[in-house]
């Protein structure tokens, strides 16, 4: 099965069975073997707003135009609906891979039925490597920051924050409230050999990461208002994480940070740009104990912003702004094979040096009750409650409830 369709399995064994997922379709080809692969998801939510504050960088739903609280949506969840193909083969003793996967979603409510927003293309990259030594990979995959956060978040498998939007790809489950979006990114990345449970994955990644950010007064290095300003250097991730297993007892620690050195276009003048470092760094542990399983993770940066990465992280005249955050998370499995979980998470952005109080976010959090039902050994029905709060510097609000009840299907 495609690597990180087996991590955001085996990251969310927390909210499923082990079992729904193990491989994909497996096609011998001559020297290669393909696996086809991926899931399908679909999400029907009810949402009611309480405010109707306008917060930038908020994630908590406000009222509409007109004062309606009240909406619905059908959404894929967190994790896209996929499909992937991957080769493998072994070549003069070197593990050699390629995986390739497109995301068709559902989130698409025109007014002809359209397929809009497109199908995304997260992953192409290869892979070459052995077991001694470990492994090289070459292309676009998931980030290697914060990657752990969000495949050991039990909302990978359901909706979490954002539900409702029809026109976004998927939902944001815990991305922005509790740890910043790993993203998916051209790279080069070195993972270790496992060394009785310690690997380590270092690597460089495509340095225009930017967005666009008017509120302070920047462009983003992928603008197209202001064309992309060239960067003056590869963004450098990496991370470490040790696993562990004893009887009915398993766990996981990991360890992770990121550096990139921004250069941005100065919206107020047509020839200045803006330059600064953005770093961040986190911790995690996941523990499963039995039916218990326990998950708790912590990040804190400097310019790397809030749910997305930068994002609003720099103010155009007075600089950096810090931030943290972090999620704790906690499931039972019951008698029915029905996974209960429950979550707390919060990001929090702080003002930079003298900025006042304004109405950009000060911090977002959400709680979450969800239920997992295994049905099948592939086919998952998935019930979560969620609520989200904005709270911005100025000291206003925004708050949301969501209802969720759909179903993940993996092949």
């Amino acid at each position: 099965m495609n690597k990180n369709i087996k991590l955001a399995v085996a990251g969310a064994v927390l909210v499923m069975s082990a079992s729904a997922a193990n491989a994909g379709i497996i096609i011998p080809a001559g020297e290669w073997t393909l696996d086809v692969n991926g899931n399908v998801n679909a999400f029907a939510n009810w949402t009611k707003a309480d405010h109707a504050e306008t917060i930038t960088g908020g994630l908590a739903k406000a009222k509409d135009a007109v004062g309606e609280d009240k909406t619905q949506g059908i959404n894929t969840g967190l994790l896209p609906s996929w499909l992937g193909f991957t080769g493998t083969t072994r070549q003069n003793d070197t593990d050699v891979s390629f995986t390739i996967s497109m995301q068709p979603n559902v989130s698409s409510n025109g007014p002809t039925g359209d397929s809009s927003p497109a199908t995304l293309f997260r992953q192409s990259y290869l892979t070459f490597g052995d077991k001694s030594w470990g492994s090289v990979k070459l292309g676009k995959d998931i980030g290697i920051f914060a990657s752990d956060a969000i495949l050991n978040d039990m909302t990978l498998l359901g909706v979490g924050s954002n539900a409702g939007n029809s026109g976004a790809s998927t939902t944001l489950g815990g991305i922005g409230t509790g740890y910043i979006y790993a993203a998916w990114k051209g790279q080069v990345a070195y993972t270790t050999p496992n060394m009785n449970g310690f690997q380590a994955t270092v690597g460089i990644t495509n340095p225009n990461q930017g967005i666009a950010d008017s509120v302070s007064g920047l462009g983003g290095a992928n603008a197209s208002a202001t064309g992309g300003l060239y960067q003056d250097r590869f963004g450098l991730e990496g991370k470490a994480s040790y696993s562990f297993a004893a009887d009915a007892f398993s766990g996981k620690i990991w360890v992770g940070g990121a550096s990139y050195k921004v250069k941005y276009a100065d919206l107020t003048t047509t020839t200045a740009s803006k330059e600064y470092s953005a770093t961040a760094a986190d911790i995690g542990v996941n523990v499963n104990a039995g039916n218990v399983g326990l998950t708790g993770y912590y990040y804190t940066g400097e310019g790397v912003g809030t749910t997305l990465f930068l994002g609003n992280g720099y103010h155009a005249t007075l600089g950096k702004r810090d931030s943290d955050g972090g999620y704790l998370q906690a499931t039972y499995v019951l008698p029915t094979k029905t996974k209960l979980g429950f979550a707390f998470g919060r990001s929090n952005l702080d003002k930079a040096n003298g900025e006042g109080n304004t109405a950009m976010v000060d911090s977002n959090e959400r709680a979450t009750v969800g239920l997992y039902h295994p049905l099948t050994k592939h086919l998952n029905l998935v019930g979560e409650w969620n609520q989200i709060e904005t709270k911005a510097h100025s000291g206003i609000k925004n708050e949301n409830t969501t209802g969720s009840l759909g179903a993940i299907l993996f092949f």
